[in-house]
């Protein structure tokens, strides 16, 4: 389990009682590129032609920052600079950020709770017949007076299911593999670390291709009502949270190949792992709320 790399590890007793970095040029990189991307997603949506170039060069020019601002951060670690207090500040950070995405998605939840529950069962009354005779305020309609083309929802069968199967899986492989970690098994936490990854990417292939489904034969889109828009809005949310989730395992993954981490001090896995989790508790909860009710 020892190595090199992990000599950082084992000086982290002797770090100061709490490291403060020196001035970094990387948040001021970040805003820059930040602002260069939202700047080109409003040209993009305002169908200026220079909007999609400016859009993808701030996207490449964050993920750029993002990679050398995180290789600093490694290179502290490994360096023995960060202290107890310092794991634990990184504990309480992702503790919160997770607590926001809670938030991100109950706002979600509770938009579509708001449509199936109050909204169409209210313009559905007999209050409403007069101004809509025809619209049944059941959900997955097409709208009043044929306002949105007919489209059929989607059921949990086939690929939802699967996908539960293989994001559950993923859950199982990944706590596989973080015991292995702390049991100093650093060759069999990099094949279920690798297992989970495959498991993700193997869910996004199957989500491209239940939208590709759902477009071409199902005639659903995100202008198909409120349906739609709530479908592809949760679904399409959760999906980028599983390609954020899969890229930060594929970084852990390289950083266990490389030597990092030791069986007592790996909050790097462990907080991938805490996102990944989360990922997984969301999914369950779309899978009953989107495809079966």
């Amino acid at each position: 389990m020892s190595s090199p790399q992990a000599t950082g590890h084992a000086a982290s007793h002797a770090a100061p009682h709490y490291f403060v970095p020196g001035p970094s040029k990387w948040p001021l990189f970040a805003g820059i590129s930040l602002l260069v991307t939202m700047i080109g997603a409003s040209g993009w949506v305002n169908g200026q032609s220079w909007g999609p170039i400016i859009n993808i060069a701030g996207i490449l020019a964050t993920i750029l920052v993002l990679y050398f601002w995180f290789g600093d951060a490694i290179g502290e670690s490994e360096a023995g600079q960060y202290s107890k207090n310092i794991d634990l500040s990184y504990r309480w950070s992702m503790s919160w950020f997770i607590f926001s995405e809670v938030m991100f998605f109950g706002a979600f939840f509770g938009a579509l709770f708001y449509a199936r529950a109050i909204s169409l069962p209210w313009l559905g009354d007999i209050d409403h017949k007069m101004i809509w005779p025809d619209f049944a305020g059941q959900w997955g309609n097409a709208g009043p007076a044929g306002t949105v083309d007919a489209f059929t929802t989607m059921g949990p069968f086939p690929i939802p299911t699967i996908n539960t199967a293989l994001l559950l899986s993923s859950g199982v492989t990944l706590t596989i593999s973080h015991h292995a970690l702390r049991a100093g098994h650093r060759a069999k936490t990099a094949f279920w670390l690798a297992a989970t990854i495959v498991l993700g990417a193997v869910f996004m292939g199957f989500q491209a291709y239940e939208y590709m489904h759902a477009y071409s034969e199902l005639n659903l889109k995100m202008t198909s009502g409120i349906y739609g828009s709530t479908f592809f809005m949760l679904t399409g949310f959760h999906g980028f949270h599983v390609t954020l989730g899969t890229i930060m395992l594929s970084v852990i993954l390289y950083r266990v190949l490389k030597g990092h981490f030791t069986a007592d001090n790996h909050f790097g896995f462990e907080g991938a792992a805490w996102y990944w989790h989360f990922v997984d508790v969301v999914w369950l909860g779309l899978y009953v709320v989107i495809y079966w009710l």
